[in-house]
């Protein structure tokens, strides 16, 4: 099923994180479309059942940060339709602004959900995989996790260490039979990104172009994927043999400290409040 050269997922159980909106509503369509038996489980379970809904899929309420909330979703997608195959950890939060400016409480929330839940997602479904001998990890990161950039320093530092966990794993459990893979877009066109402007230095690009390199890792097993494809390597060769220097030139000629200073608020004013609602909540949980 997986790994082959035209890999199928007829039959297999998918869960998809965060997947009421955006990547995550959209890889969840592509896998239900392919066969695929699909859970979406977010923190905004009327949003997600809508989606499930209308993508055909099922849904479930998660909150990634809580490994009780985990447990208790594994449960009611393992009672109606058995073991996860492929788990794709999608859920995330992009606040952007000055650093110094940034509330605590936004902090724990970039962290909390970008990074430990996704650590949360792989413990939860790793061991049964590895008895099973068969599974996979799509952990979505971002070119964020390997380009630093101004308005962004703790998204950077959780994509940095999507990215770094997600290699890790990979290395840890060679030879079970799971595999871990991570998919680093660039720019995407979703309410993340609402009032930013793109287009300029990395590449935007929409979601579904994510999720169809979600769905290939099941062929390709590979480490690390960028959409579009040539933009991590690109990175990589600039980053190893252009001098800073060189790059803070480049960087100013397209203008880097977009997320700083080309914030449209009226735009974001959406998802900033869904932010700031969420923030609150999770404060609430974890004081």
């Amino acid at each position: 099923m997986f790994g082959s050269r035209k890999p199928t997922v007829d039959g297999a159980v998918v869960v998809v994180t965060g997947g009421a909106r955006g990547i995550g509503a959209t890889t969840a369509e592509l896998f239900a479309a392919r066969g695929a038996t699909v859970w979406i489980g977010d923190v905004d379970a009327e949003v997600g059942a809508g989606t499930a809904g209308r993508v055909g899929c099922r849904s479930a309420a998660l909150d990634v940060t809580d490994r009780a909330s985990w447990a208790r979703f594994l449960g009611e997608v393992q009672a109606s339709s058995g073991p996860v195959d492929v788990l794709v950890n999608n859920a995330g939060v992009m606040p952007l602004g000055p650093f110094d400016a940034e509330s605590e409480k936004t902090t724990d929330l970039i962290l909390d959900v970008n990074v430990r839940g996704l650590l949360n997602g792989m413990r939860a479904v790793l061991p049964a995989m590895a008895a099973r001998r068969r599974g996979h990890i799509v952990n979505i990161a971002s070119m964020a996790g390997m380009i630093p950039l101004p308005g962004m320093v703790t998204y950077n530092a959780s994509k940095f260490a999507a990215l770094g966990a997600s290699l890790a794993a990979r290395r840890e459990y060679a030879g079970t039979g799971v595999t871990v893979s991570a998919v680093l877009p660039a720019a995407v066109r979703t309410e993340l990104a609402s009032g930013a402007p793109l287009g300029r230095g990395l590449p935007a690009v929409d979601p579904d172009a994510v999720a169809r390199a979600v769905f290939r890792t099941l062929r390709t097993r590979a480490a690390r994927t960028s959409v579009p494809g040539w933009v991590a390597p690109g990175w990589a060769l600039v980053d190893a043999f252009v001098p800073e220097s060189v790059e803070r030139a480049l960087r100013t000629r397209i203008d880097d400290r977009r997320a700083l200073t080309g914030i449209d608020p009226s735009a974001r004013m959406a998802y900033q409040q869904r932010l700031d609602r969420q923030a609150d909540d999770h404060a609430g949980v974890v004081s």
